[in-house]
């Protein structure tokens, strides 16, 4: 029976409907994976065994009686930003996993849907951080590569799922959460919409805040783009579970690969997905960048910046409102956005500056839909490499290595994220296939906002069409 926990979400509820396996049998099947794993991967760092299994019990006596939800008997993790009964969101921090929550919104919607959450995937600290290591739990290492990060903030989701320990997950996405861990392991994952799905209790912001933060988002991760779609149409109210995909025969893409630094292993991967595309009687054109890159990243980064630094401690918050005037000093003489006065600069932003570098994003958002009236979408990478070796070393010290010898600065992995994200567009990342070193490359497929069905039909005629997962090499 180990072979079902190498199927999809989809295929393992099948089996259960068909009761080739009990909810029982399959949870501890992905139990024992774990158990398998753990050692090497650390990508589940918590569970709540018992209540797991009294709702495996409870599935299999609703599937006895005929009834249950789309996702009954299915086990499952979360990552640990979201609260789950029995399993605070820690974040990383100890302080934040001692309390008693709720479900939040999400995990509520999966597990009414008949979901088992037996445990929560591991994440940076105040999911900040393109790797997922943290004093509480430690590192997560990707399954293709031990030496190298699953990427991150949803990295231990992502990793849980390309060694097979489960099957569907739900992450989040500010900075390229759900993206780029997805592209460093080769799974799939869907940045919906900004809010088409509930982020009630996911943490940060504070516990028990009601506002929805702009910017983030939360959204499914699988290996399959059909799981994505089963699992937003148990998130989101009015996307289906089950569409027509799109024909590749009548798709029209347009590819954008420059404009921001690229790996030429990354571009070939993608650049030969393009023409599998082709071939496949799609029309995949090349365009330069949909906006312009210098107004797309300074507003990105003032509207994150603001987010980010309401999360900060009181302390972190002052110390930068005092060191305001010296940046403002520091960019008149030229020190750009990658600088330690851009951040600044965006950590401290006014209301007026916020304001404007909102202004900035919707005249952005126009142009960039405009664009695609030409096109279903857009394809464009979402990291500027493949996953790279851990680093824990400060921000400041990291350098992103391409396989050329060149080097760019850390924060350049928040460019091919960037636009769909500052702009509110739906995101959905797919395999493309293996860099010449033999690592997970991914790809985005970019639509107008409220196109996620859209974006998901093409990542499905894809998957089903091109071939998608692909299982990392056994250990």
């Amino acid at each position: 029976m180990a072979d079902l926990l190498a199927r999809d979400a989809t295929a393992q509820l099948l089996a259960l409907k068909a009761k080739e396996i009990s909810a029982v049998e399959l949870l501890k099947l992905a139990l024992a994976r774990h158990e398998q794993t753990h050692a090497r991967l650390n990508a589940v760092v918590a569970a709540d065994l018992d209540r797991a299994l009294d709702y495996a019990r409870a599935a299999d006596d609703l599937r006895a009686k005929g009834t249950g939800g789309p996702l009954t008997g299915l086990p499952m993790t979360v990552k640990d930003t979201f609260d789950v009964i029995g399993m605070a969101a820690s974040s990383g921090i100890e302080a934040l996993r001692r309390r008693k929550p709720e479900d939040a919104g999400a995990v509520a919607a999966a597990r009414a849907a008949g979901a088992v959450i037996w445990g929560k995937t591991n994440v940076p600290v105040m999911a900040a951080d393109w790797q997922s290591f943290n004093p509480l739990y430690g590192a997560t290492n990707n399954p293709w590569d031990l030496a190298r990060v699953p990427g991150g903030s949803s990295g231990g989701a992502a990793a849980a799922l390309a060694a097979g320990v489960t099957a569907l997950e739900i992450g989040s996405d500010i900075g390229g959460s759900l993206r780029v861990p997805a592209s460093f392991c080769g799974v799939f994952s869907h940045k919906p919409s900004w809010g088409l799905v509930s982020q009630t209790g996911h943490i940060p912001p504070s516990p028990g805040t009601h506002a929805e933060r702009d910017l983030n988002v939360v959204g499914p991760m699988a290996r399959s783009a059909r799981d994505l779609r089963l699992l937003l149409s148990i998130l989101a109210e009015g996307v289906p579970a089950r569409a027509d995909i799109a024909d590749l025969k009548k798709l029209k893409l347009g590819l954008w690969l420059d404009g921001f630094p690229l790996d030429p292993e990354v571009r070939a991967v993608i650049e030969d997905l393009a023409g599998r595309l082709r071939a496949a009687g799609a029309e995949v054109r090349p365009i330069s960048a949909p906006v312009p890159l210098d107004q797309l990243m300074e507003s990105y980064q003032v509207l994150l910046g603001s987010v980010v630094a309401t999360d900060m401690p009181a302390s972190a918050q002052a110390g930068m409102r005092r060191m305001r005037g010296l940046a403002a000093l520091a960019r008149a003489f030229g020190a750009g956005r990658e600088s330690w006065a851009g951040l600044v600069r965006a950590y401290t932003a006014t209301h007026a500056e916020w304001i404007a570098a909102d202004e900035v994003r919707a005249r952005l958002r126009a142009t960039v839909e405009d664009g695609l009236g030409a096109f279903d979408a857009i394809l464009a990478p979402i990291t500027p490499t493949t996953a790279f070796p851990h680093d824990h070393r400060p921000f400041a010290s990291r350098r992103l290595k391409f396989s050329d010898g060149a080097a760019i600065p850390y924060p350049a992995m928040l460019n091919w994220i960037a636009l769909a994200t500052a702009c509110h567009l739906p995101a959905t990342a797919i395999p493309a296939g293996l860099s010449t070193g033999g690592l997970p490359v991914g790809v985005q497929i970019i639509g107008a906002h409220g196109s996620d069905s859209r974006t998901l039909a093409i990542a499905q005629a894809i998957d089903e069409n091109l071939g998608g997962f692909i299982a990392p090499p056994p250990a």
